[in-house]
């Protein structure tokens, strides 16, 4: 694959969770039949299992301790010998660079008055209504083209991003600005850390990470995700755990947590850091949420290693509204305080090595430069070695 479709490969991996997510929202307007509410009610005993213990929320969600070896994950037909790693065999020394935003403490990602006792692990409960967008999600018509080319539809979709689009990618890190845009019922914001690879369409694999407001999945604000595929977006792949594949270890930090506190325009900055390496392992604030099995990824390239990688933001909009704000709202061009960013870049080599990449291999890329920008800072650009500040107010109709 050459270098010019490399990132229009990227642009599909990064945005086709969000088409499949907004255009499950008008599904959710209807009523399912009897024979469908069985059905959903059959999967979701075989989604829910049994608790050793539940606790519901001030916002009313349910959050269940399930037996670590019980879990979803253990669904998929891939996963049913596979032993829990409860942490990775080896930890990346990851190279830490001046700060000057706050990190979001473990304990503030933990759900308040919520303690699940050892051995179980932390999920939060599907209903009927997250099992209507769920099967959405896997049956709107949006099918990935076969071609790269001019024909990818990505109407409505807005991004600025920093990308680094080279071979041998085996993992990635950054520290994710914490913002709360608001958008409307059927629009999307989020800032996103991904790894992607593949030698074909068909075989692309992705993993992204980070924090999104999406009312369908998370009803408001601002909430921690992921999402995942190893064929292209074709049968395989969801947010969070939806599906089987994403093996939880933490019994304190769930996916689709509600992130607080958040950042302050001109005012205190608060960022949260990710990673993502070895099987692929989802670490927040330097604890272990979970991983993705390799097992997951044998027949797709990311096994071998990622050949893309992203940080930034994305928005999406139908083409009636006007597009809603990235990040904070504001032009990368405000600086520290002001714009949203992600910080301490860093790639992890083959040989497991954490590098700081070099500064030529770094391209920016905006879909939208009107209304959303993305900046590259590095060495000189204090206060970071490598970071980018990306966002805008939005505003783009009819694209």
């Amino acid at each position: 694959m050459d270098s010019s479709n490399n990132h229009l490969v990227l642009v599909i991996l990064l945005t086709i969770a969000l088409v499949l997510g907004v255009r499950a929202a008008h599904l959710r307007r209807t009523i399912p039949s009897e024979e469908e509410k069985k059905e959903m009610e059959r999967q979701l005993k075989a989604i829910n299992k049994p608790p050793i213990k539940s606790f519901k929320t001030e916002q009313g969600e349910i959050f269940d301790c399930i037996d670590i070896h019980k879990q979803l994950a253990f669904d998929h037909h891939l996963l049913k010998n596979h032993s829990v790693q409860l942490k990775p065999t080896s930890v990346p020394k990851w190279i830490t660079c001046h700060n000057n935003a706050q990190k979001v403490n473990p304990l503030q990602l933990q759900l308040k008055e919520i303690s699940c006792p050892h051995g179980t692990v932390i999920v939060k409960r599907t209903t009927i209504q997250d099992l209507i967008n769920s099967q959405h999600l896997k049956s709107t018509g949006f099918n990935i083209p076969r071609h790269v080319g001019n024909n990818i539809d990505l109407t409505g979709h807005h991004f600025a991003t920093a990308d680094y689009e080279y071979d041998n990618i085996a993992g990635v890190q950054g520290n994710i600005n914490l913002w709360d845009p608001q958008v409307s019922q059927d629009q999307i914001s989020l800032a996103t850390m991904a790894i992607a690879g593949g030698p074909i369409i068909e075989e692309l694999s992705s993993i992204s990470v980070g924090w999104m407001v999406n009312p369908l999945l998370y009803k408001d604000h601002i909430h921690l995700y992921t999402y995942w595929t190893a064929d292209g977006y074709n049968k395989t792949g969801c947010y969070d755990i939806r599906c089987p594949g994403f093996v939880q270890v933490s019994k304190r930090i769930p996916l689709g947590v509600l992130l607080q506190p958040v950042s302050i325009y001109n005012g205190t900055q608060k960022e949260m850091d990710l990673s993502l390496h070895q099987v692929i392992t989802s670490r927040v604030s330097r604890v272990n949420v979970g991983y993705w099995p390799q097992s997951l990824f044998i027949a797709s390239g990311l096994v071998k290693g990622a050949d893309l990688a992203s940080w930034g933001g994305q928005v999406y909009s139908p083409t009636t509204e006007k597009s809603p704000i990235m990040g904070s709202g504001h032009f990368p061009k405000e600086g520290f305080g002001k714009a949203a960013f992600v910080n301490n870049i860093h790639i992890l080599n083959g040989k497991g090595e954490a590098l700081i990449p070099q500064i030529y291999t770094i391209k920016t890329h905006e879909s939208s430069p009107n209304c959303y920008k993305a900046k590259y800072v590095h060495d000189d650009d204090e206060p970071w070695i490598r970071a980018v500040y990306y966002g805008g107010p939005g505003g783009c109709i009819g694209k």
